[in-house]
């Protein structure tokens, strides 16, 4: 690193404006393409476009050519053993989110896997079912078909049972979140996950986290307890568990607590020692299996009450059609779903990417999971994304790409055909309380709040509220909640930026807020200010009351001030009440004149002030005669620094006209630094320049302006002065009327006049 205090540097060039810089650099002329152009550009197809379009399409094409069998097979190959019974377990246990029986789990471990090997671009993620998905999911089954009462007036429902119903809701929903996502990838706004930034998803996953714990506690103690959905439907789950609480099944419970205690453990251990162990312990596969043996063993299901998995089916259901009335229904809660579920597997699928170096394709990766969705849904399945704890044990198990996955589906290929009836007396206890581990991560998310209310509280007011809103009101809602929230505070940001007076850090060209150095100086007769953001329809009235701030004056106000002394001073010259004496102008009244002036026509006063009728000009900052009170003004410059201005709309571009016309008109210069060309640019084709608006008034630099600037207006002057004579009674007062560097000349036939 350089040190401050040996290193050096100097430039010699000369000052520059915007002009002067075009007039001796030369621009290159870009010719912009038309909307027209662009539209045929994209429907234009050569040999090289539709190559290219097929690889982007089938990213599988491009791994597979660079695949080496020798380095990477056997890490697949141990990858997708590990991978896939992880998928197994979690496949059944997130299946109880969603209200369905639980082997249609296992169908989300299954067919979405094969298709997003051939349309996904990360080489790391493991799809299948992801817990949140699986509770929004099973919020919008228990409303269409509640555990009491009817189901929703559906045609396709007549003939079928309460589960075939359910799991009618849930493929047809599956499939509606696949076409959403799916669409936006066709339409190419995978950019749309940038508007959920990572507080908003740590706030919402906590909150479903939550609601995750509550769901699970009816098959930890062992409850009958009814799906509620909607607003408030934790509290009435809540309710309804510890109204039953002296219910619980105790075989149950204490399963529960011990597989929790073991498995957290374990996977303590596996944290700690992760360097050590080449494949982290499958805590999870061991105790399921001991867990299925002693319920076997002990028969939990006749002789204690347990509820188990019961029958898994050893073979694949029929595909069957969405229903249009499902969609219709489910259209409102199908949205959030595909956005949710797209942001939690791109978001992993970036921090994969980023540890090993390959790219990721926003709009792929929507194609990818709409296909994998439309595909799951019409074979039944759970809506699939991601979880990061599977895709983990991928990752670190060596899994290098797809192959991985493909072998996990495998497996769970396997167990649905061949070994799934092994898992028939797991109680459910047990997967609910592998859910309820499972969501450690995600309920230790908590602990970012302090750091948010200390570090950032626009942020942190976007996590607790999306957080809040999302547990108490639903998380669809709470989603949405959030996302105004995050709207708001982008908003709230851009419309009230820090704005700031700079000065110059004393021997260099450095120029920083002024409060926040000592060693600073601050240019006399200039104001420095500073617009730390764009400027817009939102901000632009308080832009023109920070600057007004920053000077220290109203220019709008002191215009109006001027142009009635003017008319006043005019109305005194032709009553004969002012006169010009060789010492200055002598008001003749005996009486303060009251200063009452008609501002009927505001547009007069809001005109440049017209000294066309006086004999001399009139320096402001002096006392004025015949007790005319004008409020002095302290600078003779203004400097507005767009060094970070990155665009300006048409009510901005209005009001900044306006507020430099204020500035210009009670001789203020106003200077322009920083702006970026493309902003020039604009402000040119939008008239923004005029007869009082140069374009002159744009510098590369401030330090250029302020080179300028002391030419125009040398910080020591040799001041020259007339005097105003107001004469009142026998006393007399006198004051500066003329400033420094002017001249005027008085004939006896001529009328005098003033030069600068």
């Amino acid at each position: 690193m350089l040190r401050p205090s040996t290193q050096r540097y100097s430039v010699t060039r000369p000052l520059y404006s915007e002009d002067a810089f075009e007039d001796e650099h030369a621009k290159v002329y870009r010719k912009h393409k038309t909307f027209l152009h662009h539209v045929i550009q994209y429907f234009t197809c050569t040999s090289e476009r539709a190559k290219n379009t097929a690889i982007s399409l089938l990213p599988i094409i491009g791994w597979m050519k660079t695949y080496s069998f020798k380095e990477w097979l056997l890490n697949d190959i141990l990858s997708g053993v590990s991978t896939g019974l992880v998928a197994v377990l979690q496949g059944l246990a997130f299946s109880l989110l969603a209200s369905i029986p639980t082997w249609y789990g296992l169908y989300a471990a299954f067919f979405p896997v094969i298709m997003y090997f051939f349309l996904g671009t990360s080489r790391h993620i493991s799809v299948g079912s992801f817990p949140v998905l699986s509770l929004m999911v099973g919020a919008v089954v228990t409303r269409l078909v509640p555990d009491e009462g009817l189901p929703a007036n559906i045609t396709a429902f007549e003939g079928l049972t309460k589960e075939e119903q359910r799991v009618l809701v849930s493929a047809s929903l599956t499939f509606l979140v696949g076409l959403f996502q799916l669409g936006m990838g066709l339409l190419q706004v995978g950019f749309i996950v940038m508007y959920l930034s990572d507080t908003l998803i740590s706030g919402f996953t906590t909150a479903a986290a939550v609601h995750i714990l509550i769901s699970q506690l009816k098959f930890v103690l062992g409850l009958t307890v009814p799906g509620f959905s909607g607003p408030l439907s934790i509290i009435y789950t809540l309710e309804s568990v510890f109204t039953q609480i002296t219910s619980t099944n105790i075989h149950d419970l204490v399963t529960s607590i011990v597989v929790m205690v073991m498995v957290l453990g374990v996977k303590e251990i596996n944290d700690r020692f992760k360097s050590k162990l080449k494949v982290p312990i499958p805590i999870e596969i061991i105790m399921t299996v001991i867990a299925c043996g002693v319920s076997y063993a002990f028969n939990f299901s006749e002789n204690h009450g347990v509820d188990v998995v019961g029958k898994i089916p050893n073979t694949f259901e029929s595909p069957i059609a969405p229903s249009l009335q499902v969609f219709q229904m489910a259209a409102v809660d199908a949205f959030p779903i595909a956005i949710v579920g797209f942001a939690v597997a791109f978001a992993v699928a970036k921090v994969y990417s980023v540890k090993h170096d390959y790219v990721i394709d926003g709009n792929q990766e929507l194609i990818a999971f709409g296909a994998s969705n439309i595909f799951g849904g019409a074979f039944k399945s759970l809506a699939a994304s991601t979880a990061l704890s599977r895709s983990a044990v991928q990752e670190s198990t060596g899994g290098k790409t797809q192959v991985a996955g493909l072998l996990s589906a495998i497996i769970v290929l396997v167990v649905i055909l061949g070994i799934g009836f092994l898992l028939e007396p797991l109680p459910k206890s047990v997967l609910g309380a592998v859910v309820i581990v499972n969501l450690k991560g995600m309920l230790m998310q908590v602990v970012t709040v302090p750091y948010l209310w200390k570090k950032d509280r626009p942020d942190c007011i976007v996590w607790v509220g999306t957080c809040l809103a999302a547990i108490f009101l639903g998380l669809d809602i709470g989603l949405a909640v959030g996302l105004g929230l995050e709207l708001l505070t982008v908003v709230f940001r851009a419309q009230f930026p820090h704005c700031s007076v700079l000065a110059n850090i004393s021997g260099t060209d450095i120029y920083r807020d002024r409060k926040d150095y000592v060693n600073i100086y601050e240019p006399e007769g200039v104001k420095i200010f500073r617009i730390p953001s764009p400027i817009f329809f939102a901000n632009i009235d308080f832009f023109r009351d920070k600057l007004k701030d920053a000077v220290g004056f109203n220019p709008l106000r002191i215009l109006r001030k001027r142009n009635k002394a003017v008319k006043k001073m005019k109305k005194l010259l032709k009553k004969g009440e002012l006169t010009l004496t060789s010492n200055g102008l002598q008001a003749t009244c005996s009486m303060p004149i009251e200063e009452s002036e008609d501002e009927s026509n505001m547009e007069d006063l809001d005109k440049p002030t017209d000294y066309s009728d006086l004999p001399i000009q009139v320096n402001w900052n002096a006392e004025l005669p015949a007790n005319i009170q004008v409020p002095p003004v302290n600078i003779h410059s203004l400097v507005l620094d767009f060094s970070v201005v990155s665009f300006l709309d048409i009510s901005a571009l209005k009001g900044l006209k306006a507020a430099i016309k204020e500035f210009i008109r009670i001789n203020v210069d106003v200077y322009i630094v920083g702006c970026d060309p493309y902003i020039i640019e604009k402000l040119r084709n939008c008239k923004f320049f005029d007869d009082e608006i140069k374009t002159s008034i744009f510098f590369l630099t401030i330090h250029d302006a302020m080179l300028f600037i002391n030419e125009s207006h040398p910080p020591k002057t040799v001041s020259g002065s007339f005097q105003y004579q107001h004469v009142n009674g026998s006393s007399t007062s006198s004051c500066l009327a003329i400033q420094a560097d002017m001249k005027m000349e008085v004939e006896t036939d001529t009328k005098p006049e003033t030069r600068f």
